[in-house]
Parts: structure tokens; C-alpha cells; sequence
């Protein structure tokens, strides 16, 4: 199963909302500049006042989607997931864009896994009545879904859905974004995709909009006027020019609860590892 050399974006303040705006449509590797590369869907989403997942998606490219330019402009949300894709698995259509919702969680992909089959086979009448489109990013977060139910705790259900996934199923490479009102949870697996992370300086706050930002790419909207505040940005790829960017090490999982971060590294590696040779054409374009 192939999820594509897509790119994923997140972002949490732990609490103020902001907009995203510099990061999405700004930034000299935006996610609108990316999505040139990335051209069979985008997708934003964020979280309502109310604490609901909403979601934008559209099955082509963000530079060609107005929608996408309006959302990046207008939401504010304290926590953001963004996805653009390349498409390998899955039809093109609004239903297999990322990010997908299950159970008041945001969730995308970058990868290969393989043995979509075997997969299916662990997913309930329950949990497939989740499932929109016909992707194997969507199925696997069903599973992570179910296991987050059977363990209570969402980092524990997570822990043990990649666990039993890298033991059992051929593996290249499974990196994921999962978002909670106020919480992000960052996977880098093994090692063959990177996914980095711009930590807020909580002494300077303001600083990582860096040199050149645009001033309110993450701004408050309070009666009082605009003013900047810490987060945390994950992205597939360094965004701009920051020398603090930081790569995710391989099977790391980076915890972001408000603003307090942890990393642990909880899993083995793939028990059945996969390489460029042992993928489809179609899978080797979409990883390169």
C-alpha cells in the first residue's frame, strides 16, 4: 500500500489561535509552493471553537485551489493539519485526500506500507464504517483508531498500532501526523522520508517567524490587536531559511501536549524493511 511521497504540515500553539498563513501560502517552501510537486490533492484542517475537526480538501493541487488560499488566510485554529499529495493508491478524489477524521482526530500520511489485505483484515465492521475513501493511509488510521479505543490513551493505542504494523507488514516508510484539540503526535519511521520540527523559543516568542516573515503569520486576533505566540511547526521539509530546524530522528515520535514536548522511540525496527527495489514503478516515483 502506498500512501505517496506526499507532504504533511502541523502546527500547535497548545491553546491561543492563530492563523497559519505565513507557513501555508507564504514561506519560501510553503505548502502552496510544494503543492507544484504534490499535485493530486490538498487538504487543511483545524479545529472549531468548539473543539470539532473541520476540514478542507480538494482533489487537486493548492495552488489551483482558491479554497485552500481562503482558509490560510481566514482560520485560526490553536492546532493545524495540512497535507499535500501525490497520488499512488487511491483514486483522486476528495475522499481520499488528507487529512482524514475519525473520532475528533486529524490524521495524514507519508509513505509504503504494504499488505493492505492483512490490514484489512484487523479492522472491525466498526471500524471500516469509518472509512470514506479507498486509500491505505485512511485504513491505517481505522487501526490506529481502533487500538486508541481498546487502549484508552492515545499514545498507547498509537505505540501499539505501528508496533503490531512494523512486525507484521513489509514496511518503507510510515510517517504520520495525529492531531487532538491542543495535542500533536509527530512520527518519523523508519528512516527513509524526513519530517523535521521548528521548536517555539519560549523566551523569545516571536522568533521563529524569523527575518523576512510576514508579520501576522501567526497572529492572535484578540479585541486588543494582534500579537505573536509560540508554536509548534512539523513539516515534511525545512519551510524557510531558520538555522533551528531539527530533523526527527528515525522512529522518532515526537509528543507535543500545549506546549510541552517529549520524544520517545518505542518501536524496532520493520521487521520486514522494504527498499526502492522492492517497489512498484509507481511506488518508487511517488517516494523520489
Amino acid at each position: 500500500m502506498v500512501g505517496g511521497m506526499c507532504r504533511l504540515f502541523g502546527m500547535t500553539t497548545g491553546g491561543p489561535r492563530v492563523r497559519a498563513t505565513f507557513w501555508l501560502l507564504d514561506a519560501p517552501q510553503s505548502l502552496h509552493a510544494q503543492s507544484r510537486r504534490m499535485p493530486d490533492g490538498t487538504g487543511l484542517g483545524w479545529f472549531s471553537l468548539g473543539d470539532e475537526p473541520v476540514r478542507d480538501r480538494a482533489p487537486i493541487a493548492a495552488y489551483e485551489n482558491p479554497d485552500f488560499a481562503s482558509a490560510a488566510r481566514n482560520v485560526v485554529s490553536h492546532t493545524f493539519v495540512s497535507h499535500v499529495r501525490y497520488a499512488s493508491s487511491g483514486s483522486i478524489s476528495v475522499h481520499n485526500a488528507h487529512p482524514f477524521n475519525m473520532r475528533n482526530r486529524l490524521f495524514a500520511h507519508n509513505g509504503v506500507v504494504q499488505g493492505l489485505d492483512v490490514l484489512d483484515s484487523w479492522l472491525t465492521e466498526v471500524d471500516r464504517a469509518l472509512l470514506e475513501g479507498h486509500t491505505d493511509s485512511e485504513r491505517v488510521f481505522a487501526y490506529i483508531t481502533a487500538e486508541i479505543r481498546r487502549h484508552g490513551d492515545t499514545t498507547a493505542g498509537l505505540v501499539a498500532a505501528v508496533r503490531r504494523i512494523a512486525a507484521e507488514l513489509p514496511v518503507y516508510s510510515l510517517n504520520l501526523l495525529l492531531a487532538e484539540a491542543r495535542r500533536l503526535w509527530a512520527l518519523r519511521y523508519p528512516s527513509p522520508n524526513e519530517l523535521w520540527v521548528l521548536e517555539p523559543d519560549l523566551q523569545r516568542p516571536g522568533r521563529h517567524l524569523g527575518a523576512g516573515h510576514e508579520p501576522g503569520s501567526l497572529d492572535l486576533e484578540p479585541a486588543g490587536g494582534a500579537r505573536h505566540v509560540p508554536a509548534y511547526v512539523i513539516a515534511s521539509e525545512r519551510m524557510d531559511e531558520d538555522p533551528d530546524w531539527r530533523l526527527l530522528e528515525p522512529g522518532e515520535l515526537l509528543v507535543v501536549d500545549g506546549l510541552r514536548a517529549t520524544s520517545m522511540f518505542p518501536f524496532e525496527p520493520p521487521a520486514h524493511p522494504l527498499t526502492t527495489a522492492d517497489l512498484s514503478a509507481m511506488e518508487v516515483s511517488s517516494q523520489v
